[in-house]
């Protein structure tokens, strides 16, 4: 990419959107934005942040777009209506998408690994971005979670790392189909389940994602993802599992801790046999491990080395993030918005004892619509006996959606199966039902995507929590 290019991101705060002009940007290009969130007064803290790399921030009214040099920057699916894309079709600026210059640039590098699958991509893509980077191969990391390793006072928003090596890792997203612009190396496919398109779609995009690859590095004990790996030729597809011992690379003997886990991995070609331990928690995060030294091995990194280097892996922001404890009660704050994610969530709590509060925002009308049916199967099933669900209405941030599909319609199926769940439309009202419900010895939790001030409250909630005061036995 030429260095004299100037680029305007509309939306620039956005998880997919923020690491992409940080790596645009430290490219010594000229970067300008602007953010609907930054006109409604939120997240202050991250403007901060995007101002302090030298990038000019404007109100989304269309402002800041007024040279036809300029290249516009959008989501896939930004709205014609918007105002920043009706002076770019003034002044007559270029106008693409993320995911085609995010493509452009991964497509660019000599060594590309896109780390795809409904769940997992994050994490996995953060753990093989830290392994690369601990090895010394200065890789440069595209997330959509903020790294804890590369986060500092000065980084705080570390979702992006930029490198001068020749890897280029990225997560690459199907949700909008834009996976087919990839052109990887290494192609890593997580699982294939349901969240933003039909199963039927799905398949169609990993099966072609994982075509174009040198490499592709395939979960066994998927049902989806196996059946692809039996489809490609063996000498280009390189597994792992724990429940399939004829992987590649093989995991077993899983032990876990409250906010940790450990497990032995063998490797079928050489023999070699070793043990990891992960300072975060949960069997996901274990798979997830897999898949990454998978990943590195495909790229020549030693398995002991890269093993090493891995259980200094401090996970992601908002991943399983514990915000604090009080009066005996644990505030997590979770990214869990689609069945698989939230299962993975529930079952790493529910192998310790405590009962579970937890409050789920959806993430939009249209996902829920699409996961209705599996949402309901996933709580009724997931809860225990004495978990308590509360549901406010799904984050909305503008522009024109149904709303024929509501959160009060997941809660009504959950207790029509046994669950106990409750709607409560406000999310200011979830936090007082939520303090007045918690008691020594629960964990609440805070889960949902999209919507930045879900951090805010989980911190918020810890804090009356601490403040909340019990009355004497006496008293009661």
């Amino acid at each position: 990419m030429n260095h004299a290019k100037s680029y305007f991101f509309c939306g620039i705060g956005g998880s997919g959107m923020l690491p992409l002009a940080s790596i645009v940007r430290a490219q010594d290009n000229e970067v300008a934005g602007s953010d609907r969130s930054l006109d409604q007064g939120r997240g202050a803290d991250k403007f901060v942040f995007i101002e302090s790399q030298g990038i000019r921030l404007f109100p989304q009214d269309g402002s800041g777009i007024t040279r036809p040099d300029q290249i516009l920057v959008t989501s896939a699916a930004v709205e014609e209506t918007v105002p920043d894309v009706q002076a770019a079709r003034r002044v007559g600026a270029e106008q693409i998408t993320r995911p085609q210059l995010l493509a452009r640039l991964f497509n660019e590098a000599t060594m590309g690994i896109a780390v795809g699958g409904t769940s997992g991509k994050s994490t996995t893509t953060g753990m093989i971005g830290w392994i690369l980077h601990s090895l010394g191969r200065d890789p440069t990391v595209m997330n959509g979670a903020v790294m804890k390793n590369f986060a500092t006072p000065e980084t705080p928003f570390a979702s992006a790392l930029v490198g001068s090596g020749e890897i280029f890792v990225s997560e690459v997203d199907e949700s909008d189909g834009s996976i087919a612009l990839y052109r990887p190396r290494i192609a890593l496919l997580n699982n294939i389940t349901l969240d933003h398109k039909s199963l039927e779609e799905l398949r169609r995009l990993f099966r072609d994602f994982v075509g174009k690859a040198e490499t592709a590095v395939l979960n066994l004990d998927d049902d989806e993802t196996r059946l692809l790996a039996a489809a490609l030729p063996p000498e280009r597809v390189a597994t792992f599992a724990f429940d399939d011992p004829a992987a590649d690379l093989a995991g077993s003997n899983v032990s876990e801790e409250p906010l940790a886990i450990a497990f032995d991995v063998r490797e079928k070609g050489s023999g070699e046999a070793i043990r990891v331990r992960l300072a975060v928690p949960g069997r996901h995060n274990a798979a997830n491990a897999l898949a990454a030294l998978s990943a590195v091995r495909a790229c020549g990194i030693d398995l002991r080395e890269a093993a090493a280097a891995l259980e200094g892996f401090a996970g992601l922001r908002r991943r399983f993030e514990v915000v604090g404890t009080a009066n005996g009660i644990s505030v997590i704050d979770d990214f869990g918005h689609n069945p698989d994610k939230i299962a993975a969530t529930l079952a790493t709590l529910h192998a310790f004892p405590g009962r579970l509060l937890v409050m789920f925002q959806p993430h939009g009308y249209g996902p829920l619509r699409t996961m209705r049916d599996e949402l309901i199967a996933c709580f009724a099933d997931n809860l225990a006996a004495n978990d308590v669900l509360l549901m406010p209405d799904p984050a909305y941030f503008g522009g024109t959606v149904s709303r024929d599909v509501g959160s009060e319609d997941i809660v009504a199926g959950i207790r029509a199966r046994g669950g106990t769940a409750e709607y409560i439309a406000e999310r200011s009202a979830c936090a007082d039902r939520l303090v007045d419900l918690a008691s020594p010895g629960d964990r609440v939790i805070v889960m949902g995507a999209r919507d930045d001030t879900l951090t805010t409250f989980a911190a918020d909630l810890l804090e009356r929590i601490e403040q909340k005061r019990w009355p004497s036995i006496a008293q009661r």
